[in-house]
């Protein structure tokens, strides 16, 4: 289908305008297509040679309108740090419409009624970041928004040095946040909130619209779904960096991928977000931040549902994780999921800390290896680890498929190093490791024989790499 066929809906602006903001992006000066993702453009039923014409790079710099589009800002409180801010919303964001459920979002696209003290752009180094990494976790499995396209320009914007603008189209299935209902608690409008948590039902738990205690329910599943989320991160060593509840998904969703990162060595308190100094966001500590979170959620739904059956609805959230990231870890080790295998998982990590081994490779390894010693060169302390491998020998079945734990342990995830090098080289003209990445992020699993070394170990000068927000 081509680009002048689609036809976008706007059914958030039934709403009425505290909702919202309509604004038109401001285009960047001298736009030019850095990247295309064919494969969600195939699932959008985009034709992929409609990427590579002037008129995508319009789409994306705000200058070409699709059929039905009507751009707008979405406004929302939230929770950053601890601390209630009551009014966020879309500060660099504009929403172009949706298409066939799917929101189409322009993300640095200029100013909007709440980017406060912000210009409403972002950088190439964090449109980078978001587009190679949204599809990398999209691969993986991992609940995600996911990323269209992305454009350089020629315009500078000013961050802790002046660096060139870009702007990345983003989908999601819904870009409504835990702190979109904080907004209209905090206000008290009530009647809102419930026309709020309406859309919600039909948008992403239709299965519960018209039912007795549509609410409840609906809370109940957001509870099980960012359990899961939460889950899914911890097992593949994913840390968000600034789990705020306006950066919290009310679909389940990871969105907002700012200073994030992979794991490089196996630690549980890393902290990847280098303004967060007391580690409220460390990669441990989002399980715990997701249960706050929903517990802010409910505070600001409890004028549509009863509190204490919403409390112990809440206190199911720590059984759907570690039921959850029991299985993804059993499946990790090639291990029976319906036997209790916590203490060895456990066992296991705390080598891994002690040694400080990588932890991607480990699992990689661990799904190939013929000899012990393909694994314990991967530790410090020998015995230690022989001693686990004894016990986990015995322990995996016999009939375990080497191919089948391959298939849930990647070769490769994009690390912070890899996105650097990709970075440095996009900021001099060249975007061809970008593009390269992006075939690696989207086959996670594979071999890439002319990319092997990012299969490695990160090298020591880069591990542990810390961001800030504007990253």
């Amino acid at each position: 289908m081509k680009l002048e066929q689609l036809q976008l809906k706007t059914d958030y602006l039934n709403f009425d305008e505290e909702f919202f903001h309509k604004v038109a992006p401001t285009p960047l000066k001298d736009p030019f297509l850095i990247s295309a993702n064919e494969l969600l453009a195939k699932a959008l039923h985009v034709s992929k040679e409609e990427l590579y014409t002037k008129e995508f790079i319009s789409l994306i710099n705000g200058t070409y309108r699709l059929k039905g589009s009507d751009p707008f800002a979405m406004c929302y409180a939230g929770h950053q740090f601890g601390y209630f801010v009551p009014r966020l919303g879309d500060g660099r964001a504009i929403n172009l419409g949706s298409l066939n459920g799917t929101h189409l979002q322009l993300k640095g696209s200029g100013l909007t009624r709440y980017s406060r003290q912000g210009d409403g752009r972002a950088v190439l180094r964090s449109s980078i970041r978001e587009y190679l990494m949204s599809e990398a976790m999209h691969a993986l499995g991992v609940p995600s928004s996911r990323a269209l396209g992305i454009i350089g320009s020629d315009e500078d914007v000013a961050r802790e040095r002046w660096e060139k603008g870009a702007i990345v189209l983003r989908v999601s299935s819904s870009w409504v946040r835990f702190g979109t209902f904080e907004y209209f608690y905090s206000k008290k409008k009530y009647d809102k909130l419930q026309e709020l948590a309406d859309y919600v039902l039909q948008e992403s738990y239709s299965e519960f619209v018209g039912r007795e205690n549509c609410y409840l329910l609906m809370f109940e599943e957001i509870v099980k779904r960012t359990a899961h989320l939460m889950a899914h991160w911890q097992s593949i060593g994913f840390s968000h960096g600034v789990m705020n509840t306006d950066n919290m998904s009310i679909a389940g969703l990871t969105i907002d991928y700012g200073p994030y990162a992979f794991l490089d060595d196996y630690e549980f308190d890393f902290i990847c977000n280098h303004t967060d100094s007391e580690g409220r966001y460390s990669f441990g500590n989002q399980p715990n931040i997701g249960y706050w979170n929903l517990g802010v959620l409910l505070n600001a739904l409890s004028p549509l549902i009863n509190i204490e059956k919403g409390k112990e609805v809440l206190e199911t959230y720590s059984l759907f994780f570690i039921q959850k990231y029991h299985t993804l870890m059993c499946a990790k080790l090639g291990l029976d999921a319906t036997k209790d295998y916590g203490k060895l998982i456990q066992w296991l990590l705390n080598i891994m800390q002690q040694d400080a081994v990588d932890y991607t490779l480990f699992f990689r390894t661990l799904s190939e290896y013929e000899t012990k010693e393909e694994i314990t060169q991967l530790f410090i302390s020998k015995a230690r680890i022989n001693e686990w491998l004894d016990t986990y020998e015995k322990e995996i079945r016999p009939f375990t498929c080497k191919q089948t734990m391959k298939n849930v342990n990647p070769k490769y995830v994009l690390k912070n190093y890899m996105l650097q090098e990709a970075i440095e080289k996009a900021q001099n003209g060249d975007f061809s490791l970008v593009n390269d990445l992006l075939h690696v992020a989207q086959n996670p699993f594979d071999e890439h024989e002319a990319l092997t070394r990012f299969a490695k170990a990160t090298p020591h000068q880069f591990k542990a790499l810390t961001l800030s927000c504007s990253s």
